[in-house]
């Protein structure tokens, strides 16, 4: 799809399109509601001023589409497909850091409530690792930037994938 197929196209087909890179209902409505666009960083301002006034509840609702950090994503469709290339540091990950990686997510979890979101592209196995280590240290408000800051990255990473 270009960035004038998502001008055109009717409201209920560009939400579906948007949807795919961030599941946000809010955040769906807000940069659908701006069309048309006239180039792709106009479409990431929106995009970035529409994530930085989501509320928590809504980014957790973007987050509840993002598999775990190492988990092998088999769907056929495209956030599959980009789940598996954002995550394909972890191709050649061993057993003992996929191990290692597992125990992290479950710790970060239960103590944040939530998948651990990171912006994986270009990141190693023992990168993702370590950052899922590290942040388990953040105290609430500061996990919670965090995670913004990450979805952010990845939502314009997907957005220009689809539209750039």
């Amino acid at each position: 799809m270009t960035l004038a197929d998502l001008n055109a196209v009717p409201e209920e087909r560009a939400r579906a399109e948007l949807r795919t890179c961030c599941a946000s209902t809010r955040w769906v409505t807000e940069v659908a509601a701006r069309r048309p666009y006239p180039r792709i960083d106009a479409l990431v301002n929106v995009s970035d001023a529409a994530l930085a006034v989501l509320s928590w509840d809504d980014v957790l609702e973007a987050l509840a589409a993002h598999p775990r950090i190492g988990q092998r994503v088999t769907g056929g469709d495209r956030e599959s497909a980009w789940s598996r290339r954002e995550q394909s540091g972890m191709d050649t990950a061993g057993d003992d850091v996929r191990a290692a990686l597992a125990e992290a997510n479950a710790a970060y979890e239960a103590r944040f409530g939530h998948v651990f979101l990171i912006f994986a592209s270009g990141r190693s196995d023992v990168e993702m690792l370590a950052a899922a280590r590290e942040r388990l240290a953040n105290d609430e408000a500061t996990e919670r930037r965090v995670v913004h800051g990450e979805l952010t990255k990845i939502v314009r990473l997907r957005l220009e994938r689809l539209f750039g």
